[in-house]
């Protein structure tokens, strides 16, 4: 057997380099690049190789790990999951750093491959610098926490251990029904250990993604739950976006006349005036929608997890209604008792499709989604239309940056009270334009998503991030970051002064105002932060809006800058588009508070609706 003698990390970088991916029929680098920020753990070892092959693996300096790891996730879902990003980071707090970037990935089904210093594998110097020490377990560290939060998980404390462990990660990275992170750990000294290995573990060698047929029984059974439906009503979750099945899903929609709702993940599949489309589902959906599905005797569920913010928390669907679950993951595919059909989206949906034949849902049912739709859209526009009023409300600024974008433009937004008001009033354009990371609801992801989607982008339309006051706060040094790398996005900075949508929620069950807004919280003097003189700093070009009139005049602005551009408008921390789903949190069983009981009353008729568990 042929050999190469290469220390740990340069075998490790080396093998990286040659795996590939089709993409559109065209053959590309599976590792698209790599977010890294060195230090004692991987910079000696680690770095050296990267340093040599940075035209091919190119390396991006981030300047937090957990921002420059969510940049990961973005890219990974901008991409549809067929191309991958690498988050490194030395050991310790830099590692734990990034623990929050893999739960994201981990609740989303995304990939992204973690790469971490560990501790040393001899343990001659131990305890190191920024080792944790576990009296009853030394073989712990703190990148056992990713664990929890990975598909994939190991540890190299041997040179030879990568050739087993490095294929098995990006099989499950690569898994539709499977995907998700996967993390190794790679003790320091083990990185600077050479082995002679196998030449043929660094041949080239292209990926493609499975696509799972279905058990033709199980399409047998759907079909005749199909065709006994009165009511059915599609639910298109981001499944379907990462299978490239939107067309045939919504073709499917609008041949058999079955109206189509979207997932948080699943918005974007997808145009907002697609003839079959009635809204977004669930607690931040649409009236439309969730009418609909309380209406529905055959709910086809493809391509999600059924979160509860899909569900209502289980509260938006019929007792008695029955589900046929279409996705790639046996996990997902079996929840609340439904016909299972375990297979990719694309696959199983021309199945159907081919044994359908002429089947049609009842006219009447078709025209009432429509009707439900329109009555929707009338709602959004009398919410979004611009008013006299000193602030503005996120609905009518939502509705500003939604008519002044480029159908190729993409909005890229997360935690807060923007992912409702853009996943009601956000109206899709073009097909895959659209990015609300809620499956982990993560602050911070906003501005690092946008570099993420502005790197897969390569040019081709806008990024716009919108962004609230608390998640900018939380993390928005990735600003810098695309300045310093070129990668153009457009911030929409919208400042409510605090958590406002939490607020919104904490009054709702019952407790007044408290630690959220600035305002209510334990300081000298409330103020607002200058966000266009912040970002400024950064490099960023800025403004400050004090009116919608001034917001669309900076986003035509915007349009023409050579960089990333921040504008900043201060909104209404109280005023929302209504939704009329339930959310199952906990409120207190008993309270001296009259306005807490009363809550509790409430919630105990929405805990009633729930379907438990079928």
């Amino acid at each position: 057997m042929s050999t190469v003698r290469l220390t740990m990390g340069q075998a490790l970088v080396r093998y990286l380099c040659n795996q590939y991916t089709v993409i559109d029929g065209k053959k590309e680098p599976l590792f698209a690049g790599l977010f890294g920020i060195f230090g004692h753990g991987n910079v000696t070892c680690i770095s050296e190789a990267l340093e040599a092959v940075q035209d091919k693996l190119p390396t991006w300096r981030g300047q937090n790990e957990q921002s420059m790891a969510l940049a990961a996730v973005a890219y990974a879902k901008a991409m549809r999951r067929r191309q991958i990003m690498i988050a490194l980071s030395s050991i310790g707090p830099g590692a734990l750093n990034m623990v929050t970037a893999a739960g994201c990935a981990h609740a989303n089904r995304l990939p992204v491959l973690f790469l971490a210093g560990d501790i040393f594998a001899n343990r001659r110097p131990d305890p190191v610098l920024q080792q944790v020490e576990h009296f009853g377990n030394p073989t712990i560290s703190v990148n056992d926490a990713f664990k929890a939060v990975t598909r994939y998980w190991d540890r190299i404390t041997h040179p030879e251990q990568i050739i087993s462990s490095l294929p098995q990660a990006i099989a499950t990275m690569l898994d539709p029904g499977d995907c998700g992170p996967a993390f190794i750990g790679l003790c320091q000294d083990t990185q600077e250990i050479a082995f002679d290995y196998p030449e043929a573990f660094f041949a080239p060698t292209v990926h493609t993604i499975p696509r799972p047929r279905p058990d033709r029984e199980r399409v047998a059974k759907a079909i005749d739950l199909i065709k006994s439906a009165k009511r059915p009503l599609i639910i298109s979750g981001g499944g379907v976006r990462y299978s490239g099945a939107e067309t045939e899903v919504a073709d499917f929609a609008l041949k058999h006349g079955v109206p189509m709702a979207e997932t948080i993940a699943g918005k974007g599949a997808v145009t907002h005036d697609h003839p079959a489309h009635v809204g977004p589902i669930g607690v931040i959906g649409s009236s439309s929608a969730n009418e609909m599905a309380g209406a529905a005797d055959v709910i086809i569920a493809i391509g999600t997890r059924l979160q509860d913010f899909t569900t209502g928390s289980w509260t938006v669907f019929a007792q008695d209604a029955q589900f046929v679950s279409i996705n790639a993951a046996r996990y997902d595919a079996t929840k609340h008792r439904a016909l299972a059909v375990v297979g990719d989206a694309k696959e199983t949906v021309a199945e159907l499709e081919a044994a359908l034949g002429s089947w049609k849902a009842d006219a009447a049912w078709t025209i009432r989604g429509k009707t439900a739709f329109k009555g929707w859209n009338d709602l959004l526009d009398a919410h979004q239309k611009p008013t006299n009023a000193a602030v503005p409300t996120y609905a009518q600024v939502v509705g500003v940056v939604n008519t002044w974008a480029a159908p190729n433009d993409t909005m890229v937004t997360a935690a807060g009270g923007l992912p409702g008001e853009t996943a009601k009033g956000w109206k899709i354009k073009n097909p895959n334009t659209y990015d609300l990371e809620f499956g982990f609801s993560a602050m911070g992801y906003e501005i690092a998503g946008g570099w993420g989607h502005a790197m897969a982008k390569k040019g081709d339309g806008e990024t716009i991030v919108m962004v609230g006051d608390g998640s900018y706060l939380m993390m928005n040094s990735d600003i810098y970051s695309t300045v310093l790398t070129g990668h153009k996005m457009i911030v929409v900075v919208c400042d409510n002064g605090g958590y406002a949508v939490i607020n919104r929620l904490q009054n709702f069950k019952g407790t007044p105002s408290f630690n959220n807004l600035i305002k209510d919280s334990r300081v000298k003097e409330p103020f607002a932060v200058n966000f266009a003189k912040h970002a400024e700093s950064m490099g960023a070009a800025t403004r400050h809006c004090e009116s919608l009139a001034d917001l669309e005049a900076a986003l035509k602005w915007a349009k023409t800058t050579d960089r990333t551009t921040v504008i900043s408008i201060v909104t209404d921390a109280f005023s929302w588009v209504p939704g009329d789903a339930d959310w199952d949190v906990g409120v207190p069983e008993v309270s001296d508070r009259p306005e807490v009981n009363k809550a509790r009353a409430h919630h105990e008729t929405i805990r009633k609706k729930q379907r438990i568990g079928v």
